[in-house]
């Protein structure tokens, strides 16, 4: 099936429940990293895509929707290819979503900065989407900016019609507006928060109060 949704928002910004979101308002399947871990055979065709030899039709087979990395590193590839598809860019403020990252996804020991200069199938599938950042990836400043002119490139590329900035936090309306679909009775989810990836990564049960 032809993605419907094309996520350009990076890693962090309400994605997980950005997942769950477009699966209750009939979007979904909806592919995430975690359908990475999931189905790891796929990585080999995501790694083929770093390298230039992108199978689309392969990778989203079974999908409808797509947010979060590696995907978003793909949006302007994926927005072209799916011509059709609507943009949904995820956003936060740049400093909370700076320091969310290091205390998960580019935390010391995170699998991202811990393959570093790998061969292996793993870090060769990290580093076919975070690129030019491996450097970078604990520099307040650099990515920082680096989230900012994101967005900007985004609302620059793609047109408003086609775009929804969509923040953290705003719950179902303006999905619900962008998409044409009534908004659900059940509340927003909320999904992945900082101490439940910790609390995943450690091995151990989700705080009881993480929702």
């Amino acid at each position: 099936m032809a993605l419907q949704v094309v996520g350009s928002g990076l890693g962090r910004t309400g994605t997980k429940s950005l997942q769950t979101a477009l699966t209750i308002l009939g979007l979904g399947p909806c592919h995430h990293m975690v359908e990475v871990f999931e189905h790891p055979q796929s990585m080999a065709l995501w790694i083929e895509a770093g390298a230039g030899r992108p199978d689309w039709d392969a990778i989203f087979a079974d999908y409808r929707s797509m947010v979060d990395y590696p995907g978003a590193a793909y949006w302007r590839e994926l927005a072209d290819y799916y011509p059709h598809a609507k943009v949904l860019h995820s956003v936060r403020d740049p400093d909370q979503w700076f320091d969310s990252t290091q205390a998960t996804i580019f935390a010391p020991g995170s699998p991202i900065t811990q393959v570093g200069a790998d061969t292996g199938a793993l870090a060769t599938f990290f580093n076919s989407f975070v690129g030019d950042l491996r450097g970078h990836l604990n520099d307040r400043a650099y990515m920082t900016d680096h989230f900012r002119r994101h967005t900007e490139t985004v609302k620059a590329v793609i047109p408003p019609e086609r775009l929804l900035i969509y923040e953290a936090g705003q719950g179902w309306e303006p999905l619900c507006a962008f998409f044409g679909v009534p908004a659900p009775d059940s509340p927003y989810p909320s999904e992945n928060s900082r101490a439940e990836f910790i609390a995943r990564a450690r091995g151990g049960p989700a705080p009881a109060t993480a929702h």
